[in-house]
């Protein structure tokens, strides 16, 4: 490798539901649901991935080991199964199924934005994503949010407890298909949650990585600037 290089990083975001109280018909996915043809198995792709775990970890080991050098799976950090309960597919379209998103092109830039309904998004473009499909032909709820609009659900999160000195935070929420993702970028440091899942991940200053959505994901990305 050569010197002063980075190791990529493929991010694979899973869907694995927490332990959570369920009331009748709640399958514990949120209903959002909807594995892609030829997905792996969200368990078999987590015994692969070579990121460290985490849990019950102090700031200061998070500091001394991490936060300037190399990503880490960080677990049991908060609760957040308020806000998970908020963010089932069925709550948050009587919520904000009105209100209009922007929507992304998943190549590295982002380059094309589009405007329209919440609901028409879930219902008609979050679906499993042909793998042949170009990041450039396929549109992403990530970021851009209305946090004045939305203020009714963001509040409800807990953001990791960990800071950098200097920084401030911002949220970046998103819901995606089966499928989808984000080829090689990097940006600055920041965490990110799977909300339908068990795991918060921090990434480094200018960490090359890529994501992965193996299911259908609701997600929130807490960025350090």
């Amino acid at each position: 490798m050569a010197p002063g290089a980075r190791p990529l990083l493929l991010l694979a975001v899973w869907t694995l539901a927490a332990p959570v109280l369920r009331g009748a018909g709640d399958t514990g996915d949120g209903g959002w649901q909807r594995r892609g043809p030829g997905a792996p198995a969200a368990v078999a792709e987590e015994e692969r991935c070579a990121v460290e775990r985490r849990a019950d970890l102090s700031y200061a080991e998070f500091v001394q080991q991490y936060a300037f050098s190399r990503p880490v799976i960080l677990q049991r950090l908060t609760d957040n199964s308020r806000f998970r309960a908020l963010c089932s597919r069925e709550r948050l379209l009587a919520s904000f199924g009105d209100s209009v998103v922007r929507l992304s092109t998943a190549n590295t830039y982002s380059y094309r934005k589009v405007d329209l309904p919440f609901q028409d998004y879930v219902e008609h473009l979050l679906h499993p994503q042909d793998p042949s499909s170009l990041g450039n032909d396929t549109l992403y709820f990530f970021g851009d949010n209305d946090f004045s609009e939305w203020a009714s659900l963001f509040q409800h999160y807990s953001p990791p407890p960990f800071s950098l000195l200097g920084t401030t935070a911002a949220y970046s929420f998103g819901i995606a298909g089966a499928g989808s993702g984000v080829p090689f970028h990097w940006h600055g440091p920041g965490f990110s949650e799977v909300i339908y899942g068990r795991k918060v991940l921090y990434f480094p200053d200018r960490w090359w990585h890529a994501t992965l959505n193996l299911d259908t994901s609701v997600f929130i990305s807490t960025f350090l600037g």
